[in-house]
């Protein structure tokens, strides 16, 4: 009898701690994604207080309209710091694209050629610094800091440190500054490759080939996929996404400048590890990612409302993205060690 009431008491209890255990398990899976809106969440409720027009309509589209370059590259940065490389030359690219945007258009070529051919190069820059990573198997960090110094360079040949104009009267700075159904055309497109990278990084063999080539490539490998050739197109996405960034700048500033982006792929870095992608490979996250760089977005904006000194702002920025990875690493490291 105390057998089967002890038996019927197991049979009861069983069930609830699976469902307990497993929605622990989902918390702890999406604790970086959790902690990331959390703190995206405080961000906007302070300076929501410290300023009065941070939550205006107005301002609110424009930093949606300002961070979709940031979003484009950041959403391709997840692929290629998930596989365990990054790519430090992306502000470099943006910075070439931009120059030589604003330069093909005087030369007279039609603006559909123009993003046709940056597009290209930015993909054979990506193939480039891919191929030595991939198949050389020199160190991403040091194959695209190399980049990052020779791209920038090549941008300041072209202009001699001047700004290239672009005609106003031009359709393709409708790219950066035209409105379709009251939202900023470059934040439809950041939408557009955010829902690709989305899907390709979540619901393909892509994707998977991805994170398990940052957590185990020879396991990858041995499987039967050509974890080269994966590594390769990775850097490939990443080159097209910071050409399609330097596009969307130059038609928006009306301009292309080799000094645009500096800075910009320390943006990206932290926009992706912010939102809760592993430095070390093996694990990542598009709606954290897209939380990161919407949280850098506002933290700039805000600070800017809040009418800080320019010199003080970096410090500011630096220190709060910092405080706020710290935190998302504790947490993911706690529950890790629940587990």
């Amino acid at each position: 009898m105390n057998v089967t009431s002890s038996s019927a008491q197991v049979g009861t209890t069983t069930p609830k701690r699976a469902r307990n255990s497993t929605w622990k398990d989902v918390a702890m899976a999406n604790g970086s994604v959790v902690s990331i809106a959390l703190f995206f969440l405080v961000v906007c409720i302070i300076f929501s207080l410290v300023t009065g027009s941070f939550l205006t309509a107005p301002n609110l589209l424009n930093i949606v309209r300002q961070s979709a370059p940031l979003l484009i590259v950041a959403a391709t940065m997840t692929f290629v710091i998930t596989t365990g490389g990054i790519d430090l030359s992306v502000g470099s690219v943006l910075a070439l694209t931009a120059t030589l945007s604003a330069a093909l258009l005087q030369a007279g070529l039609p603006w559909p050629l123009v993003i046709i051919a940056l597009l290209a190069l930015g993909a054979a820059l990506g193939a480039l610094q891919g191929f030595f990573v991939a198949y050389e198997r020199i160190p991403a960090f040091i194959v695209t800091l190399a980049g990052l110094s020779v791209i920038r360079g090549v941008a300041l040949l072209i202009t001699g440190g001047y700004s290239i104009p672009v005609e106003p009267t031009s359709f393709f700075v409708n790219i950066g500054r035209a409105w379709f159904l009251g939202v900023p055309v470059p934040a439809l497109l950041a939408l557009v490759v955010l829902v690709v990278t989305y899907l390709a990084f979540n619901q393909t063999p892509f994707g998977r080939y991805v994170t398990g080539i940052g957590a185990n490539a020879e396991a990858v490998r041995r499987a039967g996929v050509d974890t080269r050739f994966v590594t390769l197109f990775v850097y490939i996405l990443s080159g097209m996404a910071a050409a399609s960034a330097g596009i969307i700048l130059a038609a928006r500033l009306g301009s292309g400048s080799s000094n645009s982006g500096q800075g910009f792929e320390l943006d990206v870095i932290a926009a992706v590890v912010l939102g809760g992608t592993s430095l070390f490979g093996g694990r990542g996250t598009i709606i954290g990612t897209v939380l990161g760089a919407l949280t850098v977005a506002v933290i700039g904006n805000g600070l800017i409302l809040a009418h800080m000194s320019p010199f003080l702002t970096p410090i500011v920025t630096g220190s709060i993205i910092l405080v706020a990875i710290w935190i998302n690493f504790r947490l993911f490291k706690g529950a890790a060690r629940g587990r």
